[in-house]
């Protein structure tokens, strides 16, 4: 069993059943079977795709991705204090949030026509985008041990940030074509009205999510500091 150790954690981290003990157990082997799923699964976007660059098709930028990803999470957590935060499992956590995007590799516009496929990598989107979501919460959750609003603030932050910095720098629409898994053609303006939906809440949402976030870090220490006054009486 021991020698399936990392399998087994992979597989809860992925059905949303992952422990404390689970993540604490997260090893170099663990990270590098993340990495190698997100390098599986960077290929996998572009694979069939013509117009991408050499680089692209390798499944670099996925990897360089999950780096900086991984460096905005454990930055958003850290002035929490957090007992055992540390940045390597959170970059193996991130890394293994990469399995779900292996969907992407699914020719589907081979086997139906294109507006069929169009709207199948819509959807595979939105799954694994929820999927991940979902993923990152537990995770916060339960290595944090941060009450809910707390944690989803935490988390809600960083994405809407990323929403807007994406918008701002006017890449919407290759994020989408990229994360859609879109090949050789335009998405409809269907599919680009659910970015739209998105980026306009992240827009309204990022400042109010700020305020909350910065209200929780001061009342969280508070809340630290005066139990260790009380201990200390």
């Amino acid at each position: 069993m021991e020698k399936y150790k990392q399998f087994h954690i992979i597989l809860r981290t992925l059905t949303l059943r992952q422990s404390y003990e689970d993540i604490m157990r997260f090893d170099k082997k663990t990270l590098y079977y993340g990495i190698l799923g997100t390098w599986i699964a960077g290929i996998g976007r572009y694979w069939d795709n013509p117009k991408v660059e050499f680089l692209q098709k390798l499944g670099v930028g996925s990897v360089i991705y999950i780096f900086i990803m991984a460096a905005l999470l454990y930055l958003v957590i850290l002035p929490f204090r957090v007992k055992n935060w540390s940045y390597i499992k959170v970059l193996t956590f991130v890394s293994l949030t990469s399995f779900p995007a292996i969907i992407y590799a699914i020719p589907v516009e081979k086997w139906t026509n294109m507006e069929s496929a169009i709207a199948l990598n819509k959807n595979f989107l939105l799954v694994v985008a929820l999927w991940r979501v979902l993923m990152l919460f537990r995770f916060f959750k339960v290595s944090t041990r941060l009450a809910d609003t707390e944690v989803i603030t935490a988390m809600l932050l960083p994405i809407c940030g990323i929403i807007v910095t994406l918008t701002l720098l006017n890449l919407e629409k290759a994020v989408f074509e990229i994360m859609g898994g879109f090949r050789d053609t335009t998405p409809n303006d269907g599919a680009y009205a659910v970015l739209n939906v998105l980026t306009f809440f992240s827009m309204l949402l990022s400042p109010i999510l700020l305020c909350f976030y910065l209200w929780a870090i001061y009342h969280y220490n508070k809340n630290i500091s005066s139990r260790s006054e009380e201990k200390i009486e």
